[in-house]
């Protein structure tokens, strides 16, 4: 192989005590995906050659999270701990070949970005280094390796806290634990370092000391910006880190073109999206893999989750998760939409509606105080306030079915399964449940009875009375049909 390529590993097998969590410290999310996720995320992006994950400490939810990334190979650490073991295994799973350099990362720094590591990558080669270490610089360095340089400014030797002298701890520059190595160097000096120390672990800090001990060229490239440089590695480091990264997020898309009023009080996931002329309000979660489509307006105090907002849709004040919102349809406010709602070009869901594993059609409206629930809605139909689409029956879930233009009464409820033709008509309180005809009203004031006719004697000209006479004619093409096959 050219010694141009690069190979990645991906530190992920520890268990992250600290986080005093039984999730392992890799799998945490900040901005839509796990820690490790993120790290994924970037490398795919360096045009690497082989990527490997090196797992261990619950190994099987570990590769699950990585699933996602095609290409992506998981190695086993065995009982030798360390990052020096880690990476050793992992080096020993390449081709014997390969001659590029190795690119280490750690699974618990999700905020390093692909500019950070092409510049880490372009200083490495362009030094000739066998080794090059990012470094960052910290006002308060307590607790991390401090990086020693010569005179001349090249990198000595990593010197951890508790070894570190007095003057070595007054050093303000940090490893940050993210490395590049040329290969064959790497292979030779992982077979020299033991774990004869302190905490009987092979450090892979020891393969810098003995390549300088060697008098191999280390290079240093030092973070732009020292937060994206650290790891996470308890629950306040977490939300400092999604904190940084939600902040870059919003920036990114009003620089895109969309207007985010507020982005100290409104999160959204690197996963989502946003087109330009978008308008998010105060107090506005936009999560997962929710898109929302030019000229929207979402919140103030709105939560999307993996949902689809078209051109044009407002949402206010709701909670959706698994939606999809056409374009020109209004939401809200106080309106909960549920996985398998959706709502087409125009439809209105208003003031305490709930929809769940429905659809809503063109221009229709479930104004307020609604439940729907495995419903089908047609066109231009309008639900009075206080309509149940009575779904269950403690056994399974049925289906509701609303023709088009149909207009219902106040406080309905429609006990499934059960069928409202086109143009139908509901008096307020009724409960609906038999089916009923187009253009019929359904009255249960006493036992229900169909009016049959009853809109085209009194609602003529009306667009009901239009889908009644469509209905009529196609019944009696059907019955046509029906008399000439016999």
């Amino acid at each position: 192989m050219a010694q141009s390529e690069l190979a990645i590993v991906i530190l992920a097998a520890g268990q992250g005590t600290r986080m005093k969590s039984k999730l392992p410290k890799v799998l945490h999310e900040i901005g839509g995906r796990p820690l490790v996720g993120h790290v994924l995320h970037t490398a795919q992006q360096l045009d690497a050659v082989i990527t490997r994950v090196v797992v261990r400490h619950e190994r099987d939810r570990v590769l699950a999270a990585i699933d996602d990334f095609p290409g992506v190979e998981a190695i086993d650490q065995d009982d030798i701990p360390g990052t020096g073991r880690a990476v050793q295994i992992a080096v020993a799973a390449l081709p014997e070949s390969f001659a590029g350099d190795v690119l280490v990362l750690s699974g618990d720094v999700p905020l390093l970005d692909v500019d950070t590591l092409a510049s880490l990558l372009d200083t490495h080669r362009s030094a000739g280094a066998e080794a090059t270490l990012l470094t960052a610089s910290l006002d308060d360095p307590t607790g991390y390796g401090r990086v020693i340089r010569d005179a001349d400014g090249t990198v000595s030797r990593i010197v951890e806290q508790k070894d570190a002298t007095d003057d070595e701890a007054a050093v303000g520059e940090i490893n940050a634990g993210v490395y590049v190595f040329r290969a064959p160097s790497l292979r030779t000096q992982l077979e020299r370092i033991g774990t004869d120390n302190a905490q009987g672990e092979m450090y892979l800090t020891d393969v810098v000391r003995l390549l300088r001990e060697d008098g191999h060229p280390v290079a240093a490239a030092q973070a732009p910006d020292a937060r994206i440089a650290l790891g996470v590695n308890d629950r306040a480091q977490l939300a400092d880190a999604a904190a940084i990264l939600n902040a870059r997020v919003i920036r990114r898309w009003q620089l895109e073109g969309a207007t985010i009023l507020d982005p100290t009080t409104t999160w959204i996931d690197d996963t989502a999206s946003l087109a330009p002329d978008v308008t998010v309000l105060p107090g506005t979660f936009v999560l997962g893999a929710t898109s929302v489509a030019e000229g929207a307006t979402i919140g103030p105090d709105t939560s999307l989750v993996d949902c689809e907002v078209g051109e044009g849709a407002t949402v206010r004040r709701t909670d959706a998760t698994l939606a999809v919102i056409g374009a020109g349809a209004t939401v809200g406010p106080f309106a909960f939409l549920r996985p398998g709602a959706e709502l087409a070009t125009g439809a209105k869901v208003g003031t305490f509606v709930e929809v769940k594993n429905s659809t809503v059609g063109e221009g229709s409206k479930v104004p307020h105080l609604s439940y729907i629930g495995d419903t089908t809605i047609g066109r231009g139909v309008n639900l009075g306030a206080g309509a149940i689409t009575a779904n269950y029956d403690d056994i399974a879930k049925h289906r509701t079915v609303i023709g088009d233009e149909v207009h219902t009464g106040s406080h309905n409820v429609f006990v499934a399964p059960v069928t409202l033709g086109d143009g139908a008509k509901t008096g307020a309180g009724a409960v609906i449940r038999k089916d009923v005809p187009a253009g019929a009203l359904a009255l249960s004031v006493a036992p229900q009875r169909n009016i049959a006719g009853w809109v085209e004697t009194n609602r003529a000209g009306t667009a009901a009375a239009e889908a009644v006479a469509r209905a009529r004619a196609a019944e009696k093409a059907a019955d046509g049909a029906h008399q000439e096959d016999r």
